[in-house]
């Protein structure tokens, strides 16, 4: 093969065929971001709707995403413990999402219980200081 097109780089033929992480630019994930937003607001009729539909179209990416980054770090093993649940959010999901880990886990004053309900379900009751400061925000 002649190198001379190829100097410094490998060919195409010598790479792997598993694709890096991070392949996508930025200006990329900006302009999908830019037509999801105008094919939503394209069929709706008030800016509830427009919340609705890209809140269940971010909620629909999120879960797929989450489930190639399982399959892929984790072999298709879902953690079943808390701590182990949110150390993958902190490294493996982050990473995917920022290009790093993220920097420590902020904990929130709550109360954790395990019920069983078609399967383990964990409820959160967060102390009141919490939704306080979550509506706090939300009114900003």
């Amino acid at each position: 093969m002649d190198t001379r097109f190829t100097r410094g780089k490998s060919t195409i033929l010598e790479r792997a065929l598993t694709r890096p992480k991070t392949e996508v630019g930025l200006s990329t994930f900006a302009l999908l971001f830019s037509e999801m937003v105008q094919y939503c607001q394209s069929r709706v009729y008030s800016v509830s709707e427009l919340q609705t539909r890209l809140s269940d179209m971010g909620q629909s990416v999120g879960a797929s995403m989450l489930d190639v980054l399982v399959l892929r770090e984790k072999n298709g093993k879902r953690e079943t413990k808390v701590l182990n649940m949110l150390l993958f959010i902190k490294v493996n999901v982050w990473r995917s999402l920022f290009g790093k880990e993220a920097d420590k886990l902020d904990g929130f004053p709550a109360k954790v219980t395990a019920h069983w309900h078609k399967g383990t379900t964990l409820m959160i009751k967060f102390n009141e200081a919490v939704i306080v400061r979550d509506k706090a925000l939300d009114g900003r």
